[in-house]
């Protein structure tokens, strides 16, 4: 039974009121993709009574009534994207489809969707706490910068004037504070839960009280908001201060001083759920289904992505710049049991709408399955090191065994015919596993068909250096590796790279030399993002200040917008469409010597096609 998103759905189920009402900006789907459904399943699981409103109309407060005044509280969250992210493209056009919308329909989530709902719900009952969480408001946390506005903004939790913040993954969070709740505390006295970030005087902090452990553990105070607004300095320095306290062993408490008597405090963050956490998260009744009241909508075209996916894992030691789940899910990587896997995809094998096909088992990164190292259980992650850039850690433990064990289990099923790994491999992390020839044998002969993604992103090693990505060198002893072996296994399979244009760092220069390497090896892309500034990001934060916040150092960023349509082309230079960009852009880098080069066939080619015209007017 889905959890009720009507009020008649809430009278079958003989409630008179709910506990919380969770509010969300996608379309209700009943499956452990979707935040809003493992919050509302874990809540339910503890004795709460939960209420979904999906995708509300905002205009008013009239639908944030709809199943009464909850006992408890409101939990509101955007949806699974950033809802500017989900509404605007990135160059600031807005989306003609909503992925996670009845039938992919636009339009129906408002722009800076925790922020609005909040003040609906607040309109709708007051004094009823206001919590918010999820993907927009853990990456906004604390002052960041805002494409959309070119500006810096405020924490969202003073924007939305909500009570608590969750950050992160919330089920740990949010259960403490249903309980604290239930228990009569006031929400404005729920101030020590790890995960949460609540608004203080900062004259009454008394900063000794919040350290955990000892003068070591003071907090940590980071610049005003007043100066990260004003110096770019400043805010570089701030986010490198937030991104070394992002760690639930060695993360310190966070303040950031606004007003003299308001100030945001952000405690340290939650510690990951242990495997046997997640295996019961994930092993919680859903429907793993859509609500039937979208089945005359067509559904939800996000949730076709991933209803035959499993999540095998959470957090990242990718650290890549451009990414955001280090801000989110940590660098710490937690996986479910083999067993609880094998046990999820067998009842997938019983739906009445699957092919034999299993689109992913993995997570962030498909082939991180434990922690980097031992040593990050005890004394957390390196506050001043990467785990797999400029090069693999020598500490790191690479072994693919346990993710190869969960690969043959599933594929061994009674009709499942292809296991597929649309998550992503690391392959930096599989070419420093001495033993990975049995994973890449495994990989070519049971889980490509035809083409393999891969994420290289680039190939200049400047770019790479600000990307945070293994070199080149590497790319290409994987590409050849992965050649020999499925002609071993005597397949025709293919690389599709994934590349990004216009990354902070990324000159002109650059992008022409990524064009020649493409041609020169034959890699034809399949997609190219522009890269879109978002918030809590290494890169966003690069974007902006044009500044490394780890090294002072300038940082050269494209930000007209020829130049990044520029560089974008040029990742796609054999595109007639793109002709004349590319050769305005090597124009313009003195490199008109290259025409030829990336050009060679195009007059050719447009005189073979005046002469078909010619030939037909005759």
């Amino acid at each position: 039974m889905f959890l009720p998103i009507t009020k008649e759905e809430m009278n079958a189920r003989g409630w008179d009121e709910v506990d919380f009402v969770l509010v969300t900006g996608d379309a209700y789907v009943d499956h452990h993709s979707f935040g809003t459904a493992i919050i509302g399943r874990l809540l339910e699981s503890r004795g709460y009574k939960v209420a979904v409103l999906p995708r509300p109309n905002y205009k008013s407060a009239e639908d944030f009534r709809r199943f009464g005044r909850p006992r408890l509280g409101f939990l509101i969250n955007s949806g699974v994207v950033d809802s500017m992210v989900n509404n605007y493209s990135v160059f600031r056009h807005r989306r003609k489809v909503d992925e996670y919308a009845p039938g992919g329909e636009a339009g129906g989530r408002p722009d800076r969707a925790v922020i609005v709902y909040a003040g609906r719900a607040r309109e709708a009952y007051k004094g009823v706490p206001v919590i918010i969480g999820g993907l927009e408001a853990s990456l906004r946390r604390l002052g960041h910068y805002d494409y959309w506005e070119d500006k810096v903004r405020k924490s969202i939790l003073l924007d939305s004037k909500a009570d608590l913040l969750i950050y992160g993954m919330g089920e740990r969070a949010m259960v403490e504070i249903a309980d604290a709740l239930d228990s009569g505390i006031d929400v404005k006295d729920i101030t020590w839960i790890k995960g949460t970030c609540y608004r203080a005087n900062p004259a009454k902090l008394d900063l000794a009280s919040l350290a955990s452990a000892g003068e070591d553990d003071m907090p940590v105070v980071l610049p005003d908001f007043d100066e990260i607004q004003n110096s770019k300095e400043s805010y570089a320095k701030s986010f490198a201060m937030q991104y070394r306290n992002n760690d639930d062993i060695i993360g310190k408490t966070l303040i950031e001083k606004y007003t003299e008597t308001a100030c945001v405090v952000q405690n340290p963050p939650q510690e990951p759920l242990s495997r046997e956490e997640l295996d019961q998260v994930y092993a919680l009744p859903f429907e793993n289904e859509w609500h039937p009241s979208y089945d005359a909508a067509g559904g939800i075209p996000a949730f076709s992505e991933v209803k035959f996916s499993i999540v095998s894992s959470r957090g990242c030691f990718g650290g890549c710049s451009f990414c955001a789940l280090t801000y989110h899910q940590g660098r710490q990587v937690r996986s479910r049991s083999c067993e609880a896997i094998v046990k999820e995809a067998k009842e997938l094998t019983k739906k009445k709408d699957f092919k034999g096909y299993i689109h992913d088992i993995g997570g962030p990164t498909a082939n991180f399955r434990d922690p980097a190292c031992q040593k990050q259980l005890k004394a957390g992650v390196c506050r001043n090191k990467d785990c797999l850039y400029p090069g693999v850690c020598k500490n790191m433990d690479v072994d693919h065994s346990d993710y190869l064990k969960v690969l043959r289990a599933v594929r061994g099923l009674p009709g499942v015919k292809k296991v597929f790994i649309r998550s992503g491999i690391r392959y930096d992390y599989l070419m420093a596993d001495k033993n990975r020839k049995e994973f890449m044998n495994e990989l070519c002969q049971y889980h490509v068909s035809g083409t393999l993604k891969v994420a290289p992103e680039h190939i200049s090693d400047r770019v790479l250096y600000y990307m945070r990505k293994p070199g080149k060198d590497v790319f290409l002893r994987f590409c050849e590796e992965y050649k020999r072996t499925n002609e071993k296994l005597g397949l025709k399979q293919y690389l599709i790279p994934y590349l990004i244009s216009s990354h902070p760092g990324s000159r002109l220069e650059d992008a022409i030399e990524l064009a020649l390497f493409l041609k020169e090896f034959g890699f034809i892309p399949d997609q190219v993002q522009d890269f879109y500034p978002t918030p809590g990001t290494l890169a966003t934060c690069m974007f902006y200040t044009e500044l490394d916040p780890f090294t002072g150092e300038s940082v050269y960023v494209a930000k007209d917008m020829e130049e990044k349509k520029m560089q974008r082309a040029l990742i796609h230079y054999n595109k007639p469409e793109n002709r004349n960009a590319v050769i305005a852009a090597l124009n313009k880098a003195g490199r008109e010597d290259l025409i030829p080069v990336l050009l060679p066939y195009r007059r050719q080619g447009q005189k073979q096609q005046n002469t078909q015209k010619r030939k037909k007017r005759n």
